[in-house]
């Protein structure tokens, strides 16, 4: 079956249906990593977005069940090159193909993912609407395509109540972990390092987190726009102010920035692959990092009172770090965690167990 990839700027990319057979609006978005795309489609980060693949052939090692960063795919939409009809892999339980239909992902391949690419990141980040249409009225889809706005989405990806899950070992330390959109790896990573990890729903009162009697609190990744979440800012600057340690990364990075006086903006076409070099501004190492934002804290607007830039994008030289007057209190743009990615950047969690008192 043929499909039709429309973008808000008028540029039509063709080529065949994959995954369910529908129209599907979303925000169009390029992630340059080669491997990785079961991790993707499974970060909550992605929710109201298509994710185009600039690498050619995707799908090639298949999909299994624990590569899953969440309990569901999250992304719209996945447009691709080649999709592999098979996967080759001693580790495959199914087909990516199969595994976009299961999960009412639409998508399109045999489209040329690099013009694609090099349109978004020239252009910036648009929305686009996939259909199986023979034909559409133009006008129409681009109604539709400008009325579109990923909003509300830290609501949809947050899970409904909290969940404990146990320390790997023995346990030294009780974390609270604010789940905006948190993948499955970032909590496995505490747990491998004798944590208890609390995941509370996003828009849990401070009052409940900072009366759990807990170690520390960490803010998890998620998607859209950090300015929205007005009422999870103001909760945020309670945990702030309430000194308890706190390690945050991607959105939860944002949040806490806008929370203590900075400010945010959209960038042109973001950051999402696992190759992005950032620099620790306080060892003067490089490390390749993997990521996955639209949004950037303003490195202007930081209080240096408040804070000053820990680590930098050595791309473009945006902010990805923060390191607070304040102590025990840290934040990060990238992920630590990866999934997919480096993990080059694991340490950090050991910064942040070190900030809650060490292997006590």
């Amino acid at each position: 079956m043929k499909a039709t990839l429309i973008l808000a700027n008028g540029a039509v990319f063709r080529g065949d249906a994959i995954g369910v057979a529908e129209d599907r609006v979303c925000e169009m978005v390029f992630n340059t990593s080669m491997t990785g795309y079961q991790e993707i489609i499974t970060d909550p980060s992605y929710a109201g977005q298509g994710v185009v693949m600039s690498y050619p052939l995707i799908g090639n090692y298949g999909v299994n069940r624990e590569d899953d960063e969440s309990s569901r795919p999250w992304a719209e939409a996945l447009v691709v090159r080649h999709l592999s009809p098979m996967g080759s892999n001693f580790r495959c339980e199914g087909s990516l193909g199969d595994h976009l239909k299961a999960n009412h992902i639409v998508g399109i391949e045999g489209v040329d993912t690099r013009a694609l690419t090099k349109l978004l990141r020239s252009q910036g980040t648009m929305n686009g609407m996939i259909t199986c249409a023979e034909h559409f009225h133009v006008k129409e889809v681009m109604d539709r395509l400008a009325a579109y706005r990923v909003s509300g989405t830290v609501e949809r990806v947050t899970r409904p109540e909290k969940e404990v899950f146990p320390a790997e070992g023995e346990r030294k330390r009780r974390v609270a972990l604010m789940d905006y959109g948190v993948k499955q790896n970032m909590i496995r990573c505490l747990c491998r390092r004798g944590c208890e990890v609390t995941v509370f729903p996003a828009h849990t009162a401070a009052s409940e987190v900072l009366g759990g009697g807990f170690d520390g609190v960490m803010l998890s990744n998620g998607p859209g726009d950090p300015a929205d979440n007005v009422e999870i800012v103001r909760e945020v600057r309670a945990l702030y102010d309430s000194h308890i340690p706190l390690f945050a990364v991607c959105l939860g990075h944002q949040l806490l920035a806008l929370a203590t006086g900075a400010k945010t903006h959209k960038m042109v076409f973001g950051h999402r692959g696992g190759n992005h070099p950032v620099k620790d501004l306080g060892s003067g190492r490089c490390f390749i990092t993997s990521q996955n934002h639209g949004y950037v804290v303003d490195a202007d607007s930081v209080d240096p009172a408040v804070a000053r830039v820990s680590h930098v994008n050595v791309n473009d030289g945006t902010v990805e770090g923060l390191r607070y007057a304040r102590p025990g209190c840290f934040t990060v743009q990238f992920h630590p965690e990866a999934s997919p990615g480096p993990e080059d950047t694991g340490y950090l969690f050991d910064r942040f167990i070190a900030s809650m008192g060490g292997d006590r």
